[in-house]
């Protein structure tokens, strides 16, 4: 029993660590990304970026999964999947153009909430009215930030809104995909359906690559995939209770990133809105480990 409660603690410090990493490595994404968008179509930046993270996406889908991670029951769950990842990539990204790049990563914060919503609705879990206040609250969070109706408010602010829909959805049509294959599989074919569909229109998009932009569309594609692997192996390592709260420090980075380069000063409605976004998320999180432990009312 203590080699095991020791082998937990560990698994899980690992687990942080990598979650830690992982919300940097995608924060720096944003940033990249926020750059690349003030010269370039959203689209052309997508394309790129998967077709440059390919490559590695397949390189680590083999040494994690090994060679039956290339193989799909269903191409066309992964070609939805595909589909919803880059409309929900290309509106976050346009949002950058016009939001301030903490007060984008704040409102995609409300993607918990959309999926214990969805979860619902959909997959006719349960979930018991202490998960939809906080449902309720996130929202409440978004409307501080967003601000409708006031004299700040940008249309724009509902495309991280939007965006974290889209990104539920993604989340739960895992549920689609057959259940023999490995996250690994599902790393791959994102991203090849990702340069696939981008790829068919890109050629009506296209603008020529200047020669100091090269480095920021390979860093992109170094820092997206290793993101995303980080946190996909510290959800795999450690309970989500314990490492997804984490993901909230992505404001920070992108509070940080978004003062030295584009001399980005959040509001005080923006972080006062964050802070109830982020509670609410937490909160879910944590009902949730709570119920499953517990095997109590949702």
């Amino acid at each position: 029993m203590q080699t095991n409660s020791s082998e937990a603690r560990r698994h899980s410090m690992v687990g942080i660590l990598l979650m830690f990493a992982g919300v940097a490595c995608l924060s720096v994404n944003d940033a990249f990304a926020k750059a690349l968008t003030a010269q370039y179509s959203t689209l052309q930046v997508l394309f790129l970026r998967n077709v440059i993270a390919l490559p590695f996406a397949f390189a680590v889908a083999c040494w994690m999964g090994g060679t039956g991670a290339l193989r799909t029951y269903r191409p066309a769950a992964h070609l939805l999947r595909g589909v919803l990842w880059i409309c929900a990539a290309m509106l976050f990204f346009t949002s950058f153009r016009y939001l301030r790049l903490a007060e984008a990563t704040a409102l995609i914060f409300v993607a918990p909430m959309f999926i214990t919503a969805l979860s619902a609705l959909m997959l006719r879990e349960q979930v018991g009215w202490r998960r939809w206040v906080a449902v309720t609250t996130g929202f409440v969070g978004v409307l501080i930030v967003a601000r409708p109706g006031g004299s700040s408010f940008q249309p724009a602010s509902m495309l991280p809104v939007v965006t974290a829909l889209l990104y539920a959805f993604l989340l739960i049509s895992a549920r689609w995909v057959d259940s023999r294959e490995s996250v690994w599989t599902l790393l791959l074919y994102l991203t090849g359906a990702g340069a696939l569909l981008s790829g068919l229109i890109v050629p009506f998009v296209w603008t020529a690559v200047r020669a100091e932009d090269v480095w920021l569309f390979v860093g992109i594609a170094l820092f997206g995939t290793a993101g995303m692997t980080m946190m996909t192996q510290a959800f795999r390592l450690a309970p989500a209770s314990v490492v997804a709260p984490i993901d909230y420090s992505a404001l920070l980075w992108a509070t940080g990133f978004g003062w030295l380069i584009w001399n980005e000063i959040p509001d005080v409605a923006t972080y006062v809105g964050a802070v109830v976004i982020i509670a609410s998320g937490i909160y879910i999180v944590l009902r949730e480990r709570h119920v499953e432990d517990q095997g109590l009312d949702r």
